[in-house]
């Protein structure tokens, strides 16, 4: 998996399939199938974005950055934490599939692009290979305040009965996503019958929104880590009526010249490797407290609401995989961190340098490290 690291940025360009054909970005076609339209959109310079989103003219999913190759240092990070936490998140992905495994008849995994995306690859290959599971995979979009791609959702239903459907993601931060998907779902149910069920399978769960997951620990997510480059080249989703119309699936940018820097198939195949491996002796470990994780993350999000004096509660961002997500594409005022020594917040580390982001430390934060948006007058 090993690559040179980039010297430059690099914008995003387009590859262009049909409109709303699916795709298989840059997996195995076997592996997943994008329900994403690529779209050509002009980037948003991220402090112009954040204007934008805080003033209430434009919603985030109108709109992406430029996303940029990782620095040789962060790539490095990347690299060393791989072999660090491939057992832990092997386990966890095995356990996960062994609560899909137990849903009757085949399953459909349907993960939210894009941080759903490898973990779905990796549930798939599981299912298939270690349960004797037949398994389909689908990565479709979802986006808050606006619901899911239920243009993607009829397409799946087309072909697949609805009780097969479950919906995936890599982790939960306040649970917003998970809400988000559970009401859009129940609404598509309530109007066309379909009979899905919005529940979401996460690999950690931290607040305890999840309807199954491996863990509410706040570990390192490897694919966190990362975005297109471990994610089939593929941006995070895009809802614009400029290039999406109303029989497109939601849009993404297809990052095609970030081709000899990807590592999405080496990843998957690197983690499917171990997951194998642990299949000879695994014992499905017992479920987290879902319950205590909510009183946990609503205690944090009202401390921390508090102490900081955030007054929109959507700027306040737990867990290492929303902090990672805070700077790499949005405007942060803080980094906090439990433990600056620890390993897994070693990428945050780098990141709040590269950028000049202050960083705190408290002992006595419940997650490995959180990020907060700093909020803009006017």
């Amino acid at each position: 998996m090993k690559t040179e690291p980039p010297t430059c940025s690099v914008h995003p360009s387009f590859l262009s399939p049909h409109p709303s054909s699916p795709f298989s970005g840059s997996y195995d076609p076997a592996d997943v199938t994008f329900l994403l339209k690529p779209v050509r959109l002009a980037p948003t310079d991220v402090a112009e974005k954040e204007r934008l989103i805080q003033s209430g003219r434009r919603h985030y999913s109108e709109m992406i950055s430029a996303e940029r190759l990782p620095s040789a240092a962060y790539l490095d990070v990347f690299h060393r934490a791989l072999p660090r936490v491939r057992a832990r998140f092997a386990r966890d992905v095995l356990a996960l599939a062994a609560r899909l495994a137990e849903r009757p008849g085949g399953v459909t995994l349907v993960s939210l692009a894009r941080a759903g995306t490898p973990v779905g690859v990796l549930l798939a290959r599981a299912l298939r290979g270690v349960f004797g599971v037949p398994a389909a995979h689908y990565s479709v979009s979802i986006i808050r305040d606006r619901g899911i791609d239920e243009v993607a959702l009829r397409f799946i239903l087309d072909r697949h009965p609805a009780a097969s459907v479950a919906f995936v993601d890599g982790w939960t931060g306040k649970g917003v996503i998970a809400r988000e998907l559970s009401a859009a779902v129940a609404a598509f149910n309530a109007r066309t019958g379909a009979g899905l069920d919005g529940g979401l399978y996460a690999v950690a769960d931290l607040c305890g929104a999840a309807a199954a997951a491996a863990t509410g620990d706040d570990y390192l997510i490897p694919s966190a880590v990362l975005g297109a480059t471990v994610s089939g080249l593929v941006s995070r989703s895009i809802l614009n009526a400029d290039v999406v119309g109303p029989g497109d699936f939601h849009g993404c940018l297809y990052y095609e010249e970030f081709a000899p820097h990807d590592l999405s198939r080496g990843f998957v195949d690197d983690i499917s490797a171990e997951i194998v491996r642990q299949a000879k002796t695994f014992t499905p470990p017992p479920p987290p407290d879902l319950a205590g994780l909510r009183r946990a993350s609503a205690a944090f999000l009202a401390a921390v609401r508090d102490r900081a004096g955030v007054r929109d509660p959507n700027h306040v961002k737990p867990g290492l995989g929303e902090a990672t997500r805070v700077l790499l594409r949005r405007v942060p005022d803080r980094l906090i961190v439990r433990d600056p020594h620890a390993p897994d917040v070693e990428h945050l580390l780098v990141l709040a340098r590269e950028k000049a982001v202050p960083t705190e430390t408290d002992p006595a934060l419940p997650y490995a490290a959180a990020a907060l948006i700093k909020e803009l007058d006017g």
